[in-house]
């Protein structure tokens, strides 16, 4: 045992753009590595004072165990430690606490004593970057604007994730939890977050068919849905989902058809594709990715045992080169939109200068609005 302040610098929220259920993450320095990290940690109201087990605490120990199965997979966030603090206040930054490293299998067998105690379950996470969730980026804050990824990242990061489903799929892994806001991109590699929902099946993959395939479909409606229009599956504007437990099983029941009007130039098959997902009509994750690849083969890739028009292949060489282009101007905007600010704000500059200044700034606010990336 030893105190929180030994272990961690513990130091902003980061997840305000999406508050969790059961849950608040801050950003931390591990004294130890050296190295940032999310420090996710439960919220003290889920402490029960007879010494009961919620569901809420013992979900950390299902993230935990499932993080550590699903370990070498590229795309999910990387478990750094696990451990329980004695600590008042939703943010504490020091009190007791407990560190099991990566040692899952202690953290979840010691869980029982702890929260009897009313000690409170941690995990440390890899730390990704805000400014690459897709919830974030797609700015569901600014009222009248929508905004969608490109069809190309699009089927790129749909690929990746369901490349993740299916190696799931084969250790029996439901990951359930569909939404924006545990989506991380950065116009080449997918991260995701949030396992906490995510469910270790017992049986066959045949006994399993059902849970597997409402994976798949709450894929297409609460994740690709949002990505190809900028809409919420339920016909509204973005907005965070709701996060308890029961919530994650009813979230998207309702919803089998989808409508995509909004995008009346999306890709025919694609909207095919996902229609299919959404009224449960595709039953195995492969069987998804094939129709995955061939809808992408109209769009220039290359598969085997596909063909792929030699001149979609070239234009997509030429749109890859410019979502790259287009990308790295955001980049340079973003950074003269800095360095204006900071001009601004300087004490004893001239009225004549400020205007400028400003002038200059609300211009680039104002294309950044309309980028065509989020």
């Amino acid at each position: 045992m030893t105190d929180l302040a030994e272990l961690y610098r513990v130091d902003n929220y980061i997840d305000t753009f999406a508050l969790g259920h059961y849950a608040r993450v801050m950003e931390a320095d591990d004294l130890r590595t050296r190295q940032s990290i999310a420090f996710k940690l439960l919220r003290p109201e889920h402490i029960a004072g007879d010494g009961e087990i919620r569901w809420e605490f013992r979900a950390f120990a299902n993230e935990a165990d499932l993080l550590l199965k699903l370990d070498a997979d590229p795309h999910i966030v990387k478990l750094t430690d696990c451990g329980y603090v004695d600590a008042v206040g939703e943010s504490p930054t020091q009190g007791d606490a407990v560190s099991y490293g990566r040692d899952v299998m202690s953290f979840i067998r010691d869980m029982t004593g702890y929260a009897e105690n009313g000690w409170r379950p941690y995990l440390g996470l890899e730390h990704l970057p805000r400014t690459h969730n897709l919830f974030y980026l797609m700015r569901p804050d600014r009222a009248g604007m929508r905004s969608r990824l490109p069809t190309e990242e699009g089927i790129a990061l749909a690929l990746q994730f369901s490349e993740t489903l299916r190696r799931a799929h084969k250790m029996g892994i439901v990951y359930l939890d569909h939404k924006l806001e545990h989506v991380y991109w950065d116009g080449l590699v997918l991260r995701i977050i949030d396992f906490n929902s995510s469910r270790q099946l017992e049986g066959s993959l045949r006994e399993n068919a059902r849970h597997l395939q409402m994976d798949i479909h709450n894929l297409c409606v609460g994740i690709l849905y949002s990505i190809f229009t900028g809409l919420s599956p339920q016909k509204s504007s973005l907005r965070p989902q709701p996060g308890s437990v029961n919530d994650v099983e009813a979230r998207y029941q309702d919803v089998t058809t989808l409508d995509f009007g909004v995008e009346p130039t999306l890709s025919t098959a694609l909207q095919a594709l996902l229609q299919r997902g959404a009224a449960m009509q595709i039953e195995t994750i492969e069987e998804f990715i094939a129709g995955l690849q061939q809808v992408a083969t109209l769009h220039g890739w290359d598969f085997p045992n596909h063909y792929t028009n030699p001149a979609s292949r070239d234009a997509r060489t030429q749109l890859r080169a410019a979502l790259s282009q287009l990308r790295q101007g955001e980049e340079a905007m973003r950074s003269a939109r800095d360095l204006l600010r900071e001009a601004a704000i300087q004490d004893g500059i001239s009225e004549d200068v400020e205007a400028e200044l400003r002038r200059l700034l609300k211009a680039v606010n104002e294309m950044l609005n309309l980028r065509p990336i989020p």
